[in-house]
């Protein structure tokens, strides 16, 4: 009897122990005002197109009014863009279950757009290389922490600097049908998206899916006369799907 009474009070004390522990892994960081760490991305880009009433063509040259493609639109579309960013973390405790956070990074992901044309058929693809300064800051709101869990969402805003080289967009001197699709170089986003908080002995890792899209179109139209690549957009907005990695 004092055996079993004994092994079942051993047993519980371990069980105590290793909650308490449990419960304190993730080292410390829940617990401290403003905390760091750094993040892995994998980015998927795309354009939203809105065309314009008489995007199918053809767009006269204002010059000499030849048609600067010889052909006409039948499809625009934008594939879905893979890329990747690099970045840190700055977290600020507002409460138990809310946080401040500020996640700039470094971006490189290439967008494009394909203009399918007729008579004869062929296709163009119009590449955007962009690397963005993303300053991303939002609300994290976290449930109670069970054990080694703690699900969350996030919501925020993000203003994006383009900095890729102002002679990668300078045209001015290409034939029409040889012209850039070109974007505008700053640009404000909304973001909103879920997670999930893992605990593990030293730090944090956060798995997180994110959506985002700029709130202006984003299109460079300043040339859109002499432009059969631009002529057809209305307005053209940038969005993308962000799979990241924290470390805290």
């Amino acid at each position: 009897m004092k055996k079993n009474l004994y092994l079942t009070f051993l047993l519980a004390v371990i069980f105590h122990v290793n909650l308490f522990a449990q419960q304190n892994w993730g080292g410390g960081v829940d617990n401290e005002t403003l905390h760091f760490g750094f993040k892995f991305q994998y980015v998927a880009a795309e354009y939203k197109i809105q065309k314009t009433a008489g995007w199918r063509g053809p767009f006269p040259d204002p010059i000499d009014g030849t048609d600067m493609v010889p052909a006409q639109l039948i499809s625009l579309s934008s594939p879905v863009s893979k890329g990747f960013a690099l970045g840190f973390v700055s977290d600020y405790k507002l409460s138990e279950n809310t946080n401040l956070r500020f996640t700039p990074g470094l971006v490189f992901s290439d967008i494009s757009a394909i203009y399918e044309f007729d008579n004869p058929t062929y296709s163009v693809q119009k590449k955007v290389q962009a690397t963005f300064v993303d300053l991303p800051i939002g609300f994290k709101l976290k449930t109670n922490r069970l054990n080694n869990y703690r699900a969350y969402i996030i919501a925020g805003a993000k203003y994006s600097m383009d900095i890729v080289s102002k002679k990668k967009k300078d045209d001015s001197a290409l034939i029409p049908s040889e012209k850039y699709l070109k974007s505008v170089p700053n640009s404000l986003w909304y973001e909103a998206g879920l997670g999930l908080d893992l605990y593990f002995e030293w730090f944090k890792l956060s798995p997180e899916i994110k959506f985002s899209q700029t709130t202006k179109s984003v299109l460079l139209d300043k040339d859109r006369l002499e432009n059969p690549y631009i002529a057809p957009i209305d307005k053209m907005f940038l969005r993308n799907f962000q799979f990241s990695l924290f470390f805290e």
